[in-house]
Order: C-alpha cells, then sequence, then structure tokens
C-alpha cells in the first residue's frame, strides 16, 4: 500500500499558477491527480499553499489541503501533510510534481515498489541518457549509483566522466553511454521524509540545488531503478504547456 501526495504551489518563478492553466479543457493538475489515482495508490491527494489550487482541485473532485506558505519544498510540504494525518513511520508516501501531466502510473507504482527492500528509506527513477545535449546540460540532472542500485550521487555535471574520450574537453559519442537522467519522482518511509525535513541543506545540496543530496549527505538510502517507461515532459514554460498540448492532441494520453 502507499500513498501519493502532489505538492503544488501557486508562485513557480518562471511561471505563476501554471497548475491551474488549461490543457484540454482540464487544468493541468487535475491531469497529474487523474494519472496518479490511475497508479493504484491507497489515497492520492494535493498539498497546496493556494486556496486558489485547493478550490479548483475540489472543483474536480480532488482531495485538497492547505499547508504553510514557508515550505521551502514539495518534501516539506509532504513532511506536513504526513504529520498532519498521523501516517505511520513505515507507511510509503510517493512525491509526484504537479507539472507533470503526462507521468505514466507504472512509474508511480513502480517508485512504490521499490521501498520493499530492505533498509529502503527513500526511492526514485532513472533513465538513460540519450545523446552528448543531454549529458553536459545542468538542468539534466545525472545520477550514479553502486552494483546494488543504490544512490552515489546526484549531479548537475556529466557523470560519470570517461577520462580516455574527453580530450580537449570534448565529449565524445562514448562518453555518454550507460550515464543516467535522473527522474524527478520520489517515494518516502514516512520516518525518512520527517527526518529530511527536519534537516538543514547541506554543503552539496546547497552548491548544486538538488535536495536529494541532503539524504546522501546524511546517510540515508536512495534506491534507484530504470523507469519502465519514458517519463514525459514536464511544464515549466508556455512553450513547454505547448509541447504537451500537442502531445496529447497526437494521443499522449
Amino acid at each position: 500500500m502507499f500513498r501519493v501526495v502532489i505538492p503544488v504551489r501557486y508562485g513557480s518563478v518562471r511561471l505563476p499558477g501554471k497548475a491551474l492553466l488549461r490543457i484540454g479543457g482540464k487544468p493541468m493538475v487535475q491531469w497529474v491527480y487523474e494519472r496518479a489515482r490511475a497508479a493504484g495508490a491507497a489515497d492520492t491527494l494535493i498539498a497546496t499553499d493556494d486556496a486558489r489550487i485547493a478550490a479548483a482541485a475540489h472543483a474536480f473532485g480532488a482531495e485538497a489541503v492547505l499547508t504553510a506558505a514557508e515550505h521551502a519544498s514539495g518534501t516539506d510540504r509532504i513532511a506536513e501533510v504526513a504529520g498532519a494525518r498521523g501516517w505511520s513511520p513505515d507507511d510509503v508516501v510517493v512525491n509526484v510534481q504537479g507539472d507533470e501531466p503526462l507521468i505514466p502510473p507504472t512509474l508511480i507504482a513502480q517508485v512504490a515498489a521499490l521501498l520493499d527492500s530492505p533498509g529502503a528509506e527513500v526511492a526514485t527513477l532513472a533513465t538513460p541518457i540519450a545523446s552528448i545535449g543531454e549529458l553536459l546540460d545542468p538542468n539534466a540532472v545525472k545520477v550514479v549509483t553502486d552494483g546494488r542500485g543504490r544512490a552515489l550521487y546526484f549531479s548537475r555535471a556529466p557523470i560519470p566522466w570517461n577520462r580516455e574520450g574527453a580530450s580537449a574537453g570534448l565529449a565524445t559519442q562514448r562518453d555518454f553511454g550507460g550515464a543516467r537522467r535522473h527522474v524527478g519522482i520520489y517515494a518516502y518511509r514516512v520516518a525518512a521524509l520527517g527526518r529530511l525535513a527536519r534537516l538543514p541543506a547541506g554543503a552539496l545540496e546547497r552548491r548544486e540545488q538538488l535536495e536529494q543530496l541532503r539524504a546522501l549527505e546524511n546517510g540515508l538510502e536512495i534506491r534507484v531503478a530504470d523507469a519502465r517507461e519514458p517519463p514525459g515532459p514536464d511544464v515549466n514554460t508556455l512553450a513547454d504547456l505547448a509541447r504537451v498540448e500537442a502531445l496529447m492532441a497526437a494521443g499522449a494520453h
């Protein structure tokens, strides 16, 4: 059994109010909610800092919870919900981002199932790097793992880096073979979620601006698996929104 919480804030820096922008006649957050519901979660709810988003959620039949406005991350927002609801420390909760209207339900169930492994506290997914451009793109977060699928590091830098194939600082075809891009979906044990929310940002997290490094810096185990399906694009700009609309019009539902 697992729960899904969709953390949504109104004040997106690049696209304010994006959760309420309409795609195919529905607000974007409704598409995310419906995909999360299709994953087989015991509960699915929206956690937001804004009454407009809560009202929209209620209008399409979703459960929405108003949370504190000062949360710095979705993790903090979900931790507030878990504490207020009194969820058990061993319960599993999946963080599904509110700007991913094409997230496959399969991936939501997959990341939750990774916490069936003994000792696993946090889980996430990855997908193969497909090009040199993606390897070098700082917005494409890379992840490396050990032989048991436990995360060693996440970085905006191109990792792992092929020393022999990178003469003069130029990446070549073989440099991205085996490299993996992080997919931003997480499952947590509630106990680990609460611990993360109480911890301060570490030096690596501050440098890379990657919240998941807080878990690694503090000794939490993160399980990583290859996503069973392509994750679909998220929405950060109006161009992203147009791309998603075009994909949906072409049948990507």
